[in-house]
């Protein structure tokens, strides 16, 4: 069991560092420094460069605002919550949110000081250069999560094999499974932890175009709510026809095929020979075959549905 993770290890060596870097150089309220370092450590590179960049222009921004506030008006408590009602807005205007806390620290330590001189204005600059560059340097190395992406991938896919393989046993024996909701919570549980390392992974490369595990997770997330649609059809499914069996050996063949490299367009075409040999069959002879029949067909639909939505992700991926 991991007690200690591996962005809690580089918080509590990278506001150590900070700390020893502002003492050494000379910086008064040095922990500050190690301070910003603990709230600028983030999960991928670009969210710790974009709040970087952040904080530094609201630093200069409120260390501008503050010094010609306490000038004004003196240093004070109520000069400082002046200061606060132009700096909050102005920070918020221009994005620049995650900047306020830690500008707002260290606006303080010039309330306290009694001072907005050159010493510490660029006292208060250093202890937010050193805490935000020591964390983008710390943060310059990611662990790869592309491993746990492919177990991601096989997962998913198989969870989505053992859904249709339900729905078929659903076709053939007109029995619904109460596996299958288990089936779908986990899946979409799963679906949802993976989106999110698949972004995660996105956002640790500036250069290198790594979007396809991206892609490829929402080309999953889509196929999953079709199948929450194919899903709800077993509802009214009564009775079980030729065209019910006809449809669980074809449902049989896209579980088969279910993997990351196939296109589905062999499944696509033989869904369109399927849909013209349903038009040439003998029609419906009462209300409930009938209405058997439509719910088939729309069943049909939402299966082609799923195969359209994988088809269109190889084809941004096949050059």
């Amino acid at each position: 069991m991991k007690f200690i993770g591996y962005r809690t290890l580089k918080t509590g060596i990278g506001a150590s560092i900070a700390m020893i870097i502002a003492k050494q150089i000379g910086l008064e309220y040095a922990v500050s420094a190690g301070i910003i370092t603990i709230l600028s450590i983030q999960n991928t590179k670009r969210q710790s460069v974009n709040i970087a960049i952040q904080r530094m222009a609201s630093c200069i921004v409120a260390l501008l605002i503050s010094s010609a506030v306490f000038m004004l008006l003196g240093y004070n408590a109520i000069a400082f919550g002046i200061f606060l009602l132009i700096f909050i807005p102005i920070t918020v205007r221009f994005k620049l949110e995650q900047g306020i806390v830690v500008s707002s620290v260290l606006v303080t330590h010039l309330l306290v000081q009694k001072s907005s001189n050159i010493f510490w204005i660029g006292n208060e600059l250093g202890l937010m250069i050193i805490g935000v560059g020591v964390a983008l340097l710390l943060n310059l190395y990611m662990p790869s999560i592309e491993e746990e992406i492919k177990k991601d991938q096989v997962y998913i896919e198989e969870k989505m094999k053992e859904i249709l393989f339900q729905m078929i046993k659903a076709l053939k024996d007109n029995n619904i499974s109460i596996k299958e909701e288990k089936l779908f919570n986990e899946l979409e549980k799963r679906l949802h932890m993976a989106r999110i390392r698949a972004y995660n992974n996105l956002n640790n490369y500036f250069m290198s175009d790594v979007s396809y595990y991206v892609q490829y997770m929402e080309m999953r997330t889509q196929q999953y709510e079709t199948l929450k649609r194919m899903q709800e059809h077993f509802q009214r499914f009564f009775m079980t026809y030729e065209q019910s069996i006809i449809m669980a050996y074809f449902t049989e063949s896209v579980a088969n095929s279910l993997h990351e490299e196939n296109t589905a367009e062999k499944q696509l075409k033989a869904v369109e020979i399927l849909r013209g040999d349903f038009k040439k069959m003998e029609l419906p002879r009462t209300r409930e075959e009938f209405e058997n029949r439509a719910m088939l067909f729309q069943f049909l639909n939402d299966l082609e549905q799923f195969l359209i939505i994988k088809n269109e992700f190889r084809k941004n991926f096949i050059k």
